[in-house]
């Protein structure tokens, strides 16, 4: 083999592996899509058979509720609401919130402003961990 038929299978083999290094890299981000759209679905079929048992449990666990709330309804045109009642709601309402980014963060998806909504394939995120210490 001469110098230049050696230079020439160098060059060929160096092309090669960067296609396949290309190709790799695609075949990368389609399986994190994949595994994105798979844990999105996932959580979405959870969420819908919760729906699902809600609406499926017989009207007689739901009738006398809705006779409770008809009857306040009617002995009470305005209701009366104390502010601490107020400020127990809305640090209620917060917690659940904070809560449900720190179950998503748990399950692996990123909650922080840079990233969020992405799937976590590298560990812990410091922005994702700096929010939630917030």
């Amino acid at each position: 083999m001469e110098k230049k038929e050696i230079f020439t299978q160098i060059h060929n083999i160096e092309s090669q592996a960067g296609n396949l290094h290309e190709q790799l890299g695609e075949l990368k981000l389609v399986v994190k899509q994949l595994l994105e759209e798979n844990k999105r679905l996932s959580m979405e079929n959870q969420q819908l058979r919760r729906v699902l048992r809600r609406e499926s449990m017989p009207q007689e666990q739901h009738e006398p509720a809705e006779a409770v709330n008809q009857a306040v309804a009617k002995s009470s045109k305005v209701p009366v609401i104390h502010p601490e009642a107020m400020a127990n709601a809305a640090s209620a309402i917060v917690g659940e919130g904070h809560d449900n980014l720190a179950r998503l963060y748990h399950e692996g998806f990123h909650i922080c402003n840079v990233y969020y909504g992405h799937l976590r394939t590298e560990g812990d995120c410091l922005f994702c961990l700096s929010f939630l210490n917030k």
